[in-house]
């Protein structure tokens, strides 16, 4: 329930006077807190996010109460009350509040954090270079992989090609030699199956060959 009133409160207050405060990015920034009071709270307010709660800042000696432990690097407080910001960013720009709690709540003048143009540049500029610098190993790192895999497929496709061309020689060679083989049985079924009719042959010789040289084939007698 309190952070909802503190929340409306500070919404409220958002329509009061501001004071615009210009600083330079990673310079050192201080806010008086014009609340004459013991314990104040430093609100930051940045739109359109809900403002949020730095530290609660006791009385000297006593160490002021982070709400955050990581604001304990960027916050601080000297003197009474007074807020300083430490190596400003764009983090931390915004409005600045100090709050006193009890009833009834007491705000201060806020305190508008702002960078100038030129700074504003700058910084998007450096932001923009370091995330090229960024992104630059990962293009590298992909484009070596890529390659990498573009050389391995026409690795593969080359052997593919190879092999492919190998094997339909093999298969023209081997055809080849089939036929020639079939056309070799052929001949030779031919040959083996060819008939000699002796008894016409016999006829047409003549008795004076019987007695020659050619007696020798001993024909068949009728």
């Amino acid at each position: 329930m309190k952070i909802i009133q503190l929340q409306l409160y500070v919404l409220i207050c958002c329509q009061a006077a501001v004071a615009d405060q210009l600083t330079d990015l990673g310079s050192n920034v201080s806010i008086n807190c014009d609340l004459d009071e013991n314990e104040v709270y430093w609100i930051l307010l940045k739109t359109p996010d809900p403002p949020t709660v730095i530290l609660r800042s006791l009385p000297t000696p006593l160490s002021p109460f982070y709400s955050n432990k990581t604001f304990r690097k960027k916050y601080s407080v000297q003197f009474k009350h007074c807020l300083v910001i430490n190596n400003v960013t764009a983090d931390e720009l915004g409005v600045y509040y100090c709050m006193k709690t009890g009833t009834p709540l007491r705000f201060s003048n806020s305190t508008r954090l702002y960078f100038n143009e030129s700074t504003r540049l700058t910084e998007c500029h450096n932001h923009t270079v370091v995330e090229n610098q960024t992104q630059w190993p990962i293009i590298i790192i992909i484009s070596g992989l890529m390659i990498g895999l573009l050389v391995i497929v026409l690795i593969g496709l080359l052997k593919v090609l190879v092999i492919g061309k190998r094997r339909s020689t093999e298969q023209s060679q081997l055809n080849t030699d089939l036929q020639q083989m079939q056309v070799i049985e052929e001949h030779q079924d031919q040959l083996q199956y060819a008939e000699v009719d002796f008894t016409k042959l016999r006829r047409n010789i003549r008795f004076s060959q019987i007695n020659s040289t050619y007696t020798a084939l001993n024909l068949p007698k009728s």
